[in-house]
């Protein structure tokens, strides 16, 4: 093993080659950013509310199943038990509301999962917004059969 030794020497600075660098010191440069991504019209859309016993989440899409925007309970502020009241379900969908009425949506489906408590409160606030609600489902699933019940014990 050979111990190779080095000198610390001090590094001087070399003289700047641009102008730009030594026109003013204190200036940080202007990075070119990316543009902003312009958001979609849409006038037809879904809206699926998954309200469980613990959240309410709110999706909007396209015809297609784009998501365009999200929005849930927890999102909003709300913290444990809160997450899974009407309220919470109701501010949920008026956040909603008011960030999709930017891309111009009018006509809705709305789809609702689940059997929590914020469900029935979310889609009175949509009712009461204006908005054109079309059609309303509900694709909560139910158990067919159940599961298979357990050996008869042996003695």
């Amino acid at each position: 093993m050979a111990e190779e030794t080095t000198i610390n020497q001090p590094v001087q600075a070399e003289p700047a080659a641009s102008s730009e660098a030594a026109a003013v010191p204190g200036e940080a440069k202007i990075k070119p950013g990316r543009k902003k991504k312009s958001k979609s019209k849409v006038t037809k859309g879904k809206i699926y509310i998954n309200s469980t016993y613990n959240n309410t989440i709110v999706s909007v899409t396209d015809m297609s199943g784009n998501v365009l925007l999200w929005s849930s309970a927890g999102k909003i502020g709300f913290k444990g038990s809160k997450k899974s009241t009407p309220y919470a379900g109701q501010k949920t969908m008026e956040d909603v509301l008011s960030r999709v009425r930017e891309r111009g949506l009018s006509e809705v489906d709305v789809l609702i999962k689940g059997i929590g408590s914020g469900r029935e409160s979310a889609v009175r606030a949509l009712q009461g917004s204006g908005m054109s609600v079309l059609t309303i489902k509900d694709q909560t699933p139910i158990p067919h059969g159940g599961v298979r019940p357990k050996k008869p014990r042996r003695v």
